[in-house]
């Protein structure tokens, strides 16, 4: 009798990180025109505590939010936030970066731009850094635009964290700043869990691995234990099938040999333990099973293009920024 097959599903989210890393409570006067510039490799999350909002993509889209609406724009992709019936035109449009902001709490400020007046609208918006750990490479299949009302028929649960949302953001009550960050973060995480348990939008052949019960043992025991010593054989008994059997269904759903699908995940779980975690890297090439510090950097410069020392400084600059304020 076969074995259950472990939860691939856990142990792939168990490495997503989502952090917001600047927070915005935001009030407009109508009209309104708000550009957010593109911003690569972090993701943008909207939620209208009050008005109604029109979300214009780069794409030519627009999206109707209205209030208690949620948006996650995971590739940072340039976009505005208009009033209903505003033009689009570019001289229209403020940069958000230029508008003055009051410091709430740490990471968190306000923009008020109708003080004493009724206001058009009423939002919080977050930019995010997204790690994905061992699923980083989905990030580029996700859709640019997420929208929350997709999700709630089959995740109820995240309607009372939107009424909280909206409560805290109207209320301003001690704290609220704070709060609001902190459930940002858990809905743009909920947005990200449910396109992935949905099957990422169809779009990858992780998700067919993860409807083959076989295929999901190996690749969920591959997760689990990254920096063992694999062979195809190991991998083979996981999955129940001989070696050429599993060989060839794994290059056919993922598109990569079980080998060099090791190594990619071990340096995606390298960049991130390096960078966000700051994990020395001897630290790190013992864990992902490398027999000397130099044998794992020849294979992280060749996997990612630049020697993990690059990686580690690059976070120790980005700390600096952020704690001068600069960033």
């Amino acid at each position: 009798m076969d074995r259950p097959a472990p939860d691939l599903m856990s142990e792939l989210l168990q490495g997503m990180r989502l952090r917001g890393i600047q927070h915005r409570r935001i009030r407009l006067p109508a009209p309104f025109c708000l550009d957010f510039p593109d911003d690569p490799g972090r993701a943008q999350f909207h939620f209208i505590a009050g008005g109604e909002v029109v979300l214009q993509s780069g794409d030519g889209t627009s999206h109707t939010l209205a209030p208690g609406a949620a948006v996650l724009l995971p590739h940072g992709c340039g976009h505005r936030l208009v009033s209903p019936g505003q033009p689009a035109s570019p001289l229209a449009c403020r940069d958000i970066r230029t508008l003055a902001a009051a410091p709430l709490c740490e990471d968190v400020a306000a923009i008020d731009s109708c003080p004493g007046q009724a206001c058009g609208a009423l939002l919080f918006s977050s930019c995010m850094e997204l790690e994905l750990g061992a699923m980083q490479g989905l990030v580029r299949l996700m859709p640019p635009v997420m929208l929350v009302t997709t999700l709630l028929d089959r995740q109820p649960e995240l309607l009372p964290i939107l009424t909280a949302m909206e409560a805290e953001a109207r209320a301003q009550r001690l704290g609220h700043a704070a709060i609001l960050a902190r459930l940002a973060d858990v809905v743009a995480a909920t947005i990200l869990r449910g396109w992935v348990e949905s099957g990422c939008g169809q779009a990858s052949g992780l998700a067919e691995a993860m409807r083959d019960p076989r295929l999901a043992r190996a690749l969920a025991a591959l997760h689990r234990e990254p920096g063992r010593a694999w062979t195809v054989a190991e991998l083979a008994a996981e999955m129940g099938s001989s070696r050429s059997i599993f060989a060839e269904r794994f290059q056919a759903v993922t598109g990569i040999s079980p080998l060099r699908y090791v190594t990619e995940l071990r340096m995606r779980l390298a960049q991130q333990w390096i960078g966000r975690e700051r994990l020395p890297i001897e630290q790190v090439a013992s864990r992902l099973g490398y027999a000397s510090q130099a044998a794992f950097s020849r294979a992280f410069k060749r996997v990612t293009g630049q020697p993990p020392g690059a990686v580690r400084s690059a976070a120790r600059r980005s700390a600096r920024r952020a704690e001068t304020g600069l960033g």
